[in-house]
């Protein structure tokens, strides 16, 4: 042991860090305080209007004074996220097969085969034309033509969807197909996918950008990418990206460890495409899909790491709980 802090100290002297004056991160004293009086500090912060600056310096105060201690806590001293390639076989074992392509839809493997689209596509055919032609035989000359021409539009809309978004159409047979789940297996699945995204985001350090009920009758988060906000068209460093990588595919891993695959993360793909392109460094396709890879494998450690506050945050989201009393899940005392 001796030996080994010996060569530690001759590679920081090597690399002209002074090991006596070394700057060392300072680890605030945890308080010890009742889960109601952390409800009440969270009850304090304003997670609604979007300000995204005052939001993070907030909770970085809180984690100063030894109140909060998850809050960023991923991306704090040896736990900062560092990205490595990471392989699709490596995401298997790494994570005991519970997370792989196949579980997450990113294996390039698809629940409906060709012949599927095919059949798919000339039923849309068939089903415009049909519409199309009755239109011009049982409305006035004008209103049919107007109808018939919106008819004939919907085969090239639907290709056009199908080619450049092949999981929407996916979705939709699949549903056709009796594969859909039931309502309360899907509100399961909302639920436990948007806990995910909650956990891993406030674990990553990134404010709340929106929180709403949406059409699916639960909440849905979106976060900001750093304390800096999102402002329209900035560049995003490797931090953030890294950040927003594992929030992007928190959702999918947290459905797949439940309920062994996820079906709701098309969107998802999709954001973090997006931002990819947003990226102050050129990201490759190869690169890519090693970030996604990466950024499933660190959320199934967080996820896991937090199982207890991860239940809990599922049942929050299923009571349809504000921000702050999610936060206060989160941060609450065992």
């Amino acid at each position: 042991m001796t030996l080994l802090l010996n060569q530690f100290n001759l590679t920081l002297q090597a690399m002209g860090k002074d090991i006596e004056t070394m700057d060392k991160p300072d680890v605030p004293e945890v308080k010890d305080i009742s889960n109601a009086e952390v409800a009440s500090i969270s009850s304090s912060i304003d997670f609604e209007g979007g300000d995204a600056t005052s939001q993070s310096e907030r909770l970085d105060q809180l984690v100063k004074s030894g109140d909060f201690t998850l809050w960023k806590s991923a991306v704090l001293g040896a736990s900062s996220l560092r990205t490595f390639p990471v392989s699709l076989d490596f995401l298997s074992s790494r994570t005991g097969d519970q997370i792989t392509g196949e579980s997450l839809g990113i294996s390039g493997e698809m629940d409906v085969s060709l012949d599927d689209f095919k059949d798919a596509t000339i039923a849309v055919t068939l089903g415009s034309t049909i519409l199309a032609i009755g239109s011009l035989a049982v409305l006035p000359p004008n209103v049919g033509a107007t109808f018939c021409y919106l008819f004939a539009l919907i085969p090239i809309a639907f290709i056009a969807v199908g080619s450049t978004a092949p999981g929407i159409i996916a979705a939709a047979i699949a549903s056709t197909q009796g594969t859909a789940d039931d309502k309360e297996l899907r509100e399961d699945r909302i639920c436990r996918h948007e806990a995910g995204h909650m956990l891993c985001g406030y674990l990553c350090g990134l404010p709340v950008k929106n929180y709403e009920i949406t059409d699916t009758g639960y909440p849905c988060v979106e976060f900001a990418p750093t304390g800096e906000g999102d402002a329209t068209g900035r560049e995003l460093g490797q931090e953030e990206i890294a950040a927003l990588s594992v929030v992007a595919m928190s959702g999918s891993v947290a459905e797949a460890l439940s309920l062994g695959d996820a079906k709701g993360g098309e969107n998802d793909l999709l954001e973090l495409q997006s931002l990819f392109q947003r990226s102050k460094e050129f990201i490759g396709a190869a690169k890519q899909q090693e970030l996604t890879r990466w950024g499933a494998l660190t959320s199934y450690q967080l996820i896991t790491a937090n199982k207890d506050k991860y239940e809990a945050l599922v049942a929050a989201f299923k009571a349809k709980k504000s921000v702050a009393e999610c936060v206060a899940v989160i941060e609450g005392r065992a």
